[in-house]
């Protein structure tokens, strides 16, 4: 259901209908939420990509479960997913990167992600030397690459009138799903 609500939001040409709200926790219990792009769905889960040594893929690693959130408003609908996280392989994560506008590979290398900067100066002299280093195809860094969310849970919110919101939950029961109707 969450794949067909997506491409829904795809087709009507929604900005940005892969934009979703990415909640992880320190091994302290700090929950921390950023904005993630989702980067493909599919049977086994949601995949999205990051630095490995920034604060998200630092909690993944630590506290490998998550909670992403998406609302696509003008079709009045949210979809929230549960569940455990794990790394994708780096065939995958490599097939991804190499997808990537050069730009953005580039900036892979640029960027110590979450680190604090001394001025926008400094990562654009760290862009300059990784585009020396690299004038041709740019290899994906081994601390950058993807993760799949497999969710143990999905709650899908449809907006009616008078605040009746339709919520419907989904959640794994061993092999099976359950669905429950919540009350809005």
């Amino acid at each position: 259901m969450i794949r067909r609500w997506y491409e829904e939001a795809v087709a009507e040409g929604l900005f940005e209908p892969d934009a979703m709200a990415l909640a992880t926790a320190s091994p302290d219990g700090m929950p921390s939420v950023r904005i993630v792009l989702l980067k493909g769905i599919d049977d086994r889960g949601l995949r999205f990509f990051t630095n490995y040594g920034s604060r998200k893929g630092r909690e993944l690693d630590a506290n490998p479960r998550a909670a992403v959130t998406f609302y696509w408003q003008p079709l009045q609908r949210a979809a929230r997913l549960e569940g455990s996280v794990e790394k994708l392989t780096a065939e995958e994560s490599d097939a991804y990167f190499a997808s990537r506008p050069r730009g953005a590979q580039v900036g892979a290398w640029a960027s110590a992600q979450g680190t604090v900067l001394r001025d926008r100066g400094q990562l654009e002299e760290r862009v300059r030397e990784v585009e020396q280093r690299f004038p041709d195809a740019v290899p994906r860094p081994d601390y950058w690459g993807g993760f799949r969310l497999r969710p143990d849970a999905v709650e899908l919110w449809q907006g009616r009138p008078d605040r009746l919101h339709d919520r419907l939950r989904f959640r794994r029961d061993g092999d099976a799903w359950v669905v429950e109707r919540l009350a809005p």
